[in-house]
């Protein structure tokens, strides 16, 4: 198995009660029910205001690699993508376990 854990900055000036990150957030809670490689799907606002805290997460799960590539090149996961390039900056984790 291979864990999938995202994190997204907001762009300086960008709140998440803004309809494009409202979007955006919506984007990716609709993925985890779109993409069949995924077998655990997990996503939320960050409720954390320290200041070295991201403000949104993804922590997901996939079979092994090619289930994780599968996952990247999904057209809902490259929308979803595309709606956070707009206002937003992210970091990414992938280990198995």
């Amino acid at each position: 198995m291979i864990r999938h854990l995202v994190l997204f900055k907001l762009n300086e000036g960008v709140s998440r009660d803004e309809p494009r990150a409202i979007a955006g957030a919506k984007a990716f809670e609709e993925l985890g029910g779109q993409v069949a490689e995924l077998t655990s799907w997990e996503c939320a606002w960050n409720i954390s205001d320290r200041p070295i805290a991201y403000d949104f997460a993804i922590n997901s799960a996939v079979a092994d690699r090619d289930a994780l590539q599968r996952y990247a090149d999904h057209p809902a996961h490259q929308a979803a993508v595309a709606q956070w390039r707009e206002f937003a900056t992210w970091v990414i984790a992938d280990y198995e376990f």
